[in-house]
């Protein structure tokens, strides 16, 4: 072994040593010999986990493993999807790896781009205490191993990662130079906002995975998300109605109707909401609208379908509020995107504007609701 070699591996466990010491997860020396310290985000937690690991079958998993076989087929699957999950840590290194497996080889969809579908995506807290974008993963195949960023200004910062939204997870670390420090942050243990609802509340088509409404809504209220949108499976369904009731949220938020017709939310939606106070008396519930197609005045058929299934979500509204239920909020499908048409990818699915609108949209009615 020469000199230097020796130097290098004195320099290494020492570092090791002293990143352990101050909590920080099991330390690697890459294989390929970047000089990268890896830390799993498994050895402090994973933010947006309804259920701990031990109930899930993976741990990015977003229902629990009783689920399977009780819930619908679509909607099991979709649940292996690590939509809405992040990681947090705390480091002064000029710059971040990333080393993570996805569950799927499909890493993009026709109207949305891999960096939203499998990426995953970095933010930082500025010295206001506000956080910002600074990098996303720009995957090519199933296994990402990449300098996210480099040439970081100096300084210790508190980062968050969001997980990929059309995909699953296998594992995720996280890569500092050894020279610099590591600090995880666990997840917070203020109650999560829980969204229930559709492709649009899973994802589509955010062009990163920290764009979608839940995740611009987490950063305004300072608040954990859960994420339980399923594509195309948002049917206010009793079955996954079991389920959120074992959650204990600050808010519910159900956001179905995209997936829905009128009979279905005459018949879903008032059962649903009664199911959740039942088991959360005092928890608010808010209701939305499905957003309005962008070409909603030049198809047949859109306007009725709208008309149908938000006359019937409001009745349901309207019957629960003269009963005497309070905490229930409404907000109307026409305020979520803008009258210019000009946020959607396709005409239902918003864009990074269409997101940002709908979080617009429901801010306001969020923080009345105690969030």
């Amino acid at each position: 072994m020469t000199q230097l070699n020796r130097r290098q591996l004195l320099q290494n466990s020492t570092m090791t040593a002293a990143a352990v010491a101050m909590g920080a997860s099991t330390l690697a020396v890459d294989p390929q010999g970047e000089g990268v310290q890896w830390h799993d985000v498994k050895d402090w937690g994973i933010e947006g986990k309804g259920w701990d690991a031990a109930q899930t079958e993976k741990y990015f998993d977003r229902l629990p493993k009783r689920a399977e076989g009780e819930v619908r087929s679509p909607v099991w699957s979709l649940s292996r999807h690590s939509a809405g999950m992040l990681a947090r840590f705390r480091t002064n290194a000029q710059q971040i790896w990333v080393d993570y497996k996805l569950t799927s080889s499909k890493l993009a969809l026709p109207h949305m781009p891999a960096t939203g579908v499998s990426g995953v995506d970095l933010y930082a807290k500025d010295q206001a205490g506000q956080s910002r974008w600074v990098a996303v993963s720009r995957p090519t195949s199933q296994i990402v191993k990449t300098r996210l960023v480099a040439n970081l200004l100096p300084g210790e910062r508190d980062y968050t990662i969001y997980l990929p939204l059309y995909n699953g997870t296998e594992f995720l670390r996280i890569g500092v130079p050894f020279d610099a420090t590591f600090v995880p942050i666990a997840p917070r243990a203020k109650k999560p906002i829980v969204f229930y609802g559709t492709s649009i509340t899973h994802g589509a088509c955010a062009s990163r995975p920290g764009m979608p409404h839940p995740a611009i809504l987490g950063r305004r209220l300072d608040r954990p998300v859960i994420n339980l949108g399923f594509s195309g499976n948002g049917k206010m369904e009793k079955e996954v109605g079991k389920y959120l009731a074992e959650l204990d949220p600050v808010v519910y938020v159900i956001d179905c109707l995209p997936n829905m017709v009128g009979h279905e939310v005459a018949a879903r939606a008032e059962p649903l909401v009664r199911q959740l106070r039942k088991a959360r008396p005092t928890t608010p519930i808010l209701l939305v609208e499905d957003r309005t197609y962008a070409n909603a005045g030049f198809v047949s058929g859109a306007q009725k379908r709208h008309a149908g299934s938000r006359g019937a979500l409001r009745s349901a509204y309207d019957r629960l509020v003269a009963e005497g239920f309070q905490k229930i909020g409404y907000v109307e499908g026409e305020t979520l995107l803008g009258k210019d048409r000009d946020d959607t990818t396709d005409g239902s699915h918003p864009s990074d504007l269409g997101f940002y609108r709908h979080a617009d949209a429901l801010e306001g009615v969020l923080r009345e609701l105690g969030c």
